[in-house]
């Protein structure tokens, strides 16, 4: 019972990494695979804030949020500006260069990690770290769902589907891309939050590129540009790799397998159902 509980806490999680992601990349057509960055940025703080200073864990939390927000614009004001190839080159240097400053920070653990976060939770763990992860997957999604289906949201897709035009018309398309970037980033960062707090250890390793192709399947397998379909993906890529660990695999193989399914899955997907499983509203 433990073990699906565990995993009902991931699900939450990444419901929350795929939508927020969902919302850059799927809605503002932002091509970045650095949103693991903003989960470790998150992650990270809540372990300082909490070892070296035992500031109060919603607190902690929300400053892990504030600090992914925040350190978004070092990477959307000088990027934004660019787009495509461009700007997915410079998400992944910027991911690879804040992991490589991380590993070589002696107060956040170095390469080893960062241990000793302490346990906020004393009776049902799991549960309760479930339904706070749920609560806010579900909070993040209907955020999102009012977002894009509010006026806001038609400025959004206008942007995304031509920009030249949209900035004919007076309207400022760099703010409405740093605008969703931080939101999208903030959220990761409360992820991050809560994944410190629940396994209480946390490590650079955690956070690499092969984290930036799980969340990318999970939205493009739900479908981009849906407000549900990263939902769907989050459960069906949470779920699908907890199976294939019933075949007790040898370690060294598994961490590949991980990968090529993801990688195998995103291709598929583009070719066969580039809508993803859940279509848009448009593409319907």
């Amino acid at each position: 019972m433990e073990y699906f509980v565990s995993l009902l806490v991931l699900i939450g999680l990444y419901i929350i990494l795929s939508s927020s992601f969902n919302l850059i990349i799927g809605f503002g057509g932002l091509v970045s695979i650095a949103h693991p960055i903003f989960f470790a940025l998150g992650a990270y703080t809540v372990g300082v804030l909490s070892v070296k200073f035992g500031l109060h864990p919603i607190l902690s939390i929300a400053a892990g949020g504030l600090v992914a927000l925040l350190a978004s614009f070092t990477l959307s004001l000088p990027s934004l500006r660019i787009s495509g190839d461009y700007l997915l080159i410079t998400s992944i240097g910027f991911q690879l260069g804040l992991i490589e400053i991380i590993k070589n920070l002696d107060f956040l653990g170095g390469a080893s990690g960062l241990s000793g976060i302490p346990n906020i939770v004393e009776n049902y763990r799991s549960p309760v770290f479930a339904a706070v992860a749920l609560s806010l997957a579900v909070v993040t999604v209907l955020l999102i769902r009012a977002l894009v289906r509010g006026p806001y949201g038609r400025a959004i897709t206008a942007m995304r589907d031509d920009e030249l035009a949209f900035s004919a018309l007076g309207r400022n398309a760099m703010n409405i891309k740093m605008t969703i970037f931080a939101l999208g980033s903030g959220m990761a960062g409360v992820a991050g939050g809560i994944y410190a707090y629940y396994y209480q250890y946390i490590t650079p390793d955690q956070f690499q590129i092969l984290q930036s192709a799980m969340i990318l399947t999970m939205v493009v397998v739900g479908g981009m540009g849906s407000v549900w379909g990263p939902v769907v993906g989050a459960v069906l890529l949470i779920t699908l790799p907890e199976a294939i660990t019933f075949l007790n695999l040898p370690s060294e193989i598994m961490g590949p397998l991980q990968g090529v399914i993801f990688t195998l899955l995103v291709i598929v997907f583009l070719f066969a159902r580039p809508q993803g499983l859940v279509a848009p509203a448009r593409a319907r």
